[in-house]
């Protein structure tokens, strides 16, 4: 038995999130549905994040395992098969004791914000037109590197052994058409993202401060912080491992 990751990036407004739910489309079905034909026999893969429904990703990853022969044309094989909105781009031989939720060290995520009507960014950046302090929200986020427990920007219903999270890196910057907020950090909780950006923008239209957020991070209480965002603006653009995971291309 080898143990195989795979790299892949998808539009997440063409699926309900990575993880397999009933009757429903997701990543994880359409990646199982038909790896399974290619190798003939029944795949189960495991991502190394669980994005929501709706959220991108520009680099995602999952292990399977298989007890037979990979050929070198499997990328491109099951590429011709995956729908547009799905591709693949590498696969890897990793060891056997490799689990690519764990193995992770960090996953970086952006979110994308437009402030002038835009059709070419409707379905990848939340349109939201008024005018923001981004001094003021670049401020705040500093907060988030000295803080672990999240649990104020995690959604309610959901069972997690930990809250604790340390994020690397938070900074807004302008780019274009678009202003982006990126966030690094070792493991995000769900809708974490979401929340602290609903949470940032009250504070870039003068509503909140940063002492606020210290408060909303001290009382670990969701109801105190901002909305979640739209999920189409929120994209998973890396996910990083250790350099030798991937010293094994197979394709």
């Amino acid at each position: 038995m080898s143990r195989y990751l795979l790299q892949f990036s998808y539009d997440g407004g063409s699926y309900h999130g990575f993880q397999i739910q009933p009757n429903a489309k997701t990543v994880q079905s359409e990646l199982e549905l038909y790896l399974s034909q290619l190798l003939r026999h029944p795949i189960e893969i495991v991502g190394s994040s669980r994005t929501d429904t709706g959220v991108h990703a520009h680099e995602q990853y999952a292990h399977f395992d298989f007890d037979g022969e990979v050929k070198s044309d499997l990328v491109y094989r099951l590429n011709r098969m995956l729908p547009a909105t799905l591709a693949v781009q590498s696969l890897h031989i990793v060891p056997n004791d490799f689990y690519a939720r764990f193995a992770a060290l960090s996953r970086t995520y952006e979110y994308r914000i437009y402030q002038k009507k835009n059709p070419f960014l409707f379905r990848t950046a939340y349109w939201f037109e008024v005018d923001l302090n981004i001094e003021a929200m670049n401020k705040a986020a500093e907060l988030l590197l000295n803080h672990t427990n999240f649990q104020c920007f995690s959604k309610v219903k959901t069972e997690v052994y930990t809250f604790d999270c340390t994020i690397f890196y938070a900074k807004w910057e302008k780019r274009g058409e678009e202003l982006i907020f990126t966030i690094q950090g070792n493991r995000f909780l769900r809708g974490m993202v979401r929340a602290i950006v609903g949470t940032l923008l009250e504070i870039g239209l003068g509503k909140w401060t940063t002492s606020d957020l210290q408060e909303i991070l001290e009382s670990q209480n969701r109801q105190k912080a901002g909305r979640a965002v739209p999920a189409h603006g929120l994209h998973l653009i890396k996910v990083e491992f250790p350099p030798s995971t991937f010293s094994s291309k197979c394709s």
